[in-house]
């Protein structure tokens, strides 16, 4: 290239560059890709993103499983709370989060004014829960000129297509395709390695079930219970509280009448941790310790009541879900399970997904209760 030509086209460059700036258009969008998200709304982001950030229940806990947490610019404020129990494995893996800009509150309310402050300036906002909380993602994108991106989070059993293409959607924005298939294979090979080891057990050698004290959108007591609790199914157990005949959100949360679970009396009990949050005097525990009518209970009075790690904690903890299946099954069938050490392929579950085992630290947080019995009979 001769000098006449180089300086030719530095001048074309200033120029295409001058009239982006006119125009009003970053840089960074001079040159587009469009995508479909899960509104099914199409969405022009840039050809390259590097920079986003995560609005809304779990959004953030995605990015950590692509290994892709280090574009995010800033976080909403749940990640700055420091509190004595947090069960959530991508934050306790990136103590980062707690010290970067805020764009929002926690469960979607995002802040525009905050958006547009932040230096650098994310090129996507990606989205989760936008039909049920939160701020409205066609507006913010109106407000902010930024690209929203709609993702469902879904889950580990009927919305688990939907948990999914949320990962893949996620990947093709931030250019890691290929980590969010091997994410997708390592969760569709447990379950189905889970599912390999119990499948052939007769049906009346499987023991009754129940978990008590799941969170959702807080701490609740022994009668909270999840209908389709994935690690009960993976694993084939016999999960009383399941209801073939319900849909909807009556699948994902409920409150079964005390009542109704001493009749059922189940041959094992289940606590998840999360319901430790309310308290000594308060919360699942405090109730089987205390309540006459539990007190009744087979389980409670054998003391086969064990600890689980919170299934929701900013909504739905994958790692978790899967790594208490583990335990699940070793303690409904040791024999199936007798290879396996709970403890050690949670960490190994958490070192796939967020890059750190941790079970040592979250079991620590809940009093050492985590995948073992907890003390009913005091």
């Amino acid at each position: 290239m001769t000098p006449h030509t180089r300086l030719h086209a530095i001048a074309v460059s200033c120029f295409i560059v001058a009239c982006i700036a006119l125009l009003g258009v970053p840089p960074s969008m001079a040159s587009t890709r469009t995508i479909t998200d899960a509104a099914g709304k199409q969405v022009a982001i840039p050809e390259r993103v590097e920079r986003v950030i995560c609005s809304g229940s779990g959004c953030l806990r995605l990015l950590t499983y692509l290994g892709a947490q280090d574009m995010a610019v800033a976080v909403d404020d749940i990640e700055i709370r420091r509190r004595q129990f947090d069960a959530r494995p991508y934050a306790l893996a990136n103590p980062q989060f707690k010290t970067m800009p805020i764009f929002g509150e926690f469960r979607g309310h995002d802040n525009p004014e905050l958006i547009l402050s932040l230096e650098p300036q994310p090129q996507v906002i990606l989205k989760t829960y936008t039909t049920s909380m939160g701020y409205d993602p066609d507006e913010l994108q109106a407000k902010t000129g930024i690209p929203v991106v709609v993702l469902n989070y879904g889950d580990l059993g009927p919305l688990r297509p939907q948990f999914f293409d949320a990962l893949r959607t996620m990947a093709e924005v931030v250019g890691r395709q290929d980590r969010a298939e091997a994410v997708i294979e390592f969760f569709e090979t447990r379950i189905a390695e889970l599912a390999h080891r119990t499948a052939d057990i007769p049906e009346d050698e499987r023991p009754s079930v129940f978990i008590g004290g799941v969170a959702f959108k807080g701490p609740h007591g022994f009668q909270s219970t999840e209908p389709v609790y994935p690690p009960f199914m993976f694993v084939n157990a016999n999960h009383l509280a399941y209801d073939a005949g319900k849909a909807g959100s009556e699948l994902h949360h409920s409150n079964v009448a005390k009542e109704q679970i001493v009749t059922w009396d189940p041959d094992m009990l289940f606590l998840d941790l999360a319901t430790l949050q309310m308290g000594d005097k308060a919360g699942g525990l405090h109730e089987l310790q205390t309540d006459p009518a539990y007190r009744t209970l087979t389980a409670v009075n054998q003391g086969a009541v064990y600890g689980l790690l919170p299934y929701n904690w900013y909504t739905k903890n994958y790692g978790s879900i899967l790594a208490n299946a583990y335990f699940i099954g070793k303690t409904l069938y040791p024999e199936r399970f007798a290879d396996i050490d709970p403890a050690a392929e949670a960490d190994a579950i958490y070192a796939f997904l967020v890059g750190k085992p941790l079970f040592r630290e979250m079991d620590a947080m809940f009093g050492g209760l985590a995948f073992k019995p907890v003390p009913v009979n005091q």
